[in-house]
């Protein structure tokens, strides 16, 4: 099953996870970082992997002409149905429907982790960009990916075990929260797959910012997601 069959699959999760208020990362700490990032609206932003169109929604309240694009059917039916007078669009992120530098800015809000080829997408998101336009893209974390808490259920001094980190892998995980379940399904690269995948699309990295969950005993000491700000040169 390819990455977005799963996210399709998992659709009817996502939707009511990513909507209920202060539930998830988004909107516990992600939020207010990422839009303080976003420059000035332009002419034209992307969402690239926009899934419900929380993100998008955000954006377009800031006063952006945002395009959310997303892969899976029901993920772009949804953001519809929430914003009736937004637009959304049904494509792959490595295949987008905009001329070459038709947008001065695009965000992947953690979605290059999700996508099934990475490096095209961000090949295709540099096409799209104008020349100086910006990306933001938070992603997990690579050092989460590679390993976990052991024991999983421990106490908050249980160690962080790196189980591999250099090897690309789907990666599966499962949660039960407050009576919604989800199950994220993702590639694990490390931080140089990244880098060169930015550097081979012509993005020159111009700032990366690690966010931890400083409210958790566990996770403020482990990096939960990284921030890429890229530019095309």
């Amino acid at each position: 099953m390819s990455l977005r069959e799963a996210w399709e699959e998992q659709a009817p999760n996502w939707i009511r996870w990513a909507r209920e208020p202060g539930h998830d990362s988004y909107w516990v700490f992600h939020r207010e970082s990422f839009l303080a990032a976003v420059p000035t609206p332009g002419r034209m932003t992307i969402d690239v992997g926009c899934g419900e169109g929380r993100v998008t929604r955000d954006l377009r309240a800031l006063g952006h002409r945002v395009v959310g694009i997303d892969a899976a059917p029901s993920m772009v039916a949804a953001a519809r149905e929430a914003d009736p007078g937004g637009e959304y669009l049904l494509a792959s992120g490595t295949d987008l429907p905009f001329e070459d530098g038709a947008a001065d800015l695009a965000v992947a809000f953690m979605t290059l982790m999700d996508m099934d080829d990475m490096p095209s997408g961000l090949r295709e998101i540099a096409r799209v960009l104008v020349s100086g336009g910006k990306l933001i893209a938070p992603v997990t974390h690579p050092l989460n990916s590679a390993g976990l808490f052991s024991p999983r259920d421990g106490d908050e001094t249980a160690p962080f075990v790196v189980q591999t980190y250099r090897k690309q892998r789907r990666t599966e995980d499962s949660f039960l929260r407050n009576g919604l379940e989800m199950t994220f399904h993702s590639i694990h690269f490390t931080l140089e797959d990244y880098s060169r995948a930015f550097e081979d699309a012509g993005l020159q990295i111009t700032r990366l910012r690690e966010l931890y969950d400083e409210q958790n005993p566990r996770w403020s000491r482990v990096p939960l997601f990284l921030r890429f700000e890229a530019v095309k040169a």
